[in-house]
């Protein structure tokens, strides 16, 4: 049974995890944390994992890969849409420290309750930790049907989407501030799609890169 350190030097090796602060963010947000009682002995895997209502937690080495994408840097405001289990949600709180904020975004409203639930119990386990410094607690949202992602919050200096969109939603670089990122499977349901980085420039240009190979759940 693997655990979390082994999980760290397998994505090390990989070169998924390639930052200390990743590396750091995986430490302090263990993914044992965010998965149902019955599955945390698979906690530290490297595949997805069922969270109910037709959801799962992602894959390590795939969240490992689209953080390091991202690149989030301190101070930074973040939006996290398909939050899901709030696995996500605490990593890039850990990653924009004390002077950052990361708000949470969830289609499923039951899945809203679990991530909030999940992110109170990490919070007061964090608040015995003082050498631990996150961001104040996110708050996971519900998303309203119809609204890509959370404009009345925008601009966002990075954007993290765990789940498939068929082309990029053009609201979403709307909602990006100039040098802002966002990271956003593309492709349809039931096929290999990629994982597509975009970047936001001074002017409004864009520049993208893409990395096939990955699956996901349709963006809703």
């Amino acid at each position: 049974m693997a655990n979390l350190e082994s999980l760290i030097i397998r994505l090390k090796i990989t070169r998924a995890l390639r930052s200390s602060r990743s590396e750091d963010a995986f430490r302090a947000v263990p993914r044992a944390n965010f998965v149902p009682q019955e599955l945390r002995d698979q906690a530290y895997e490297d595949y997805p994992l069922p969270i109910g209502f037709g959801a799962t937690i992602s894959q390590p080495t795939t969240v490992a890969f689209m953080l390091e994408k991202l690149d989030v840097r301190l101070g930074q405001k973040v939006l996290d849409i398909g939050s899901g289990s709030g696995w996500t949600t605490g990593l890039l709180s850990h990653l924009v420290g004390t002077k950052g904020r990361v708000t949470g975004l969830e289609i499923v409203s039951e899945l809203v309750t679990l991530g909030r639930k999940n992110m109170e119990h990490l919070y007061s386990d964090i608040l015995e930790n003082i050498r631990i410094e996150m961001a104040p607690m996110p708050e996971i949202q519900l998303a309203k049907k119809g609204v890509v992602g959370l404009p009345e919050e925008a601009p966002f200096d990075r954007i993290l989407v765990s789940a498939a969109a068929r082309k990029i939603p053009p609201e979403l670089i709307e909602q990006l501030k100039p040098d802002g990122i966002l990271i956003i499977p593309i492709g349809a349901e039931h096929a290999m799609q990629k994982i597509v980085r975009i970047r936001k420039t001074q002017g409004d240009t864009l520049t993208t890169e893409e990395y096939p190979g990955f699956v996901f759940v349709p963006l809703q």
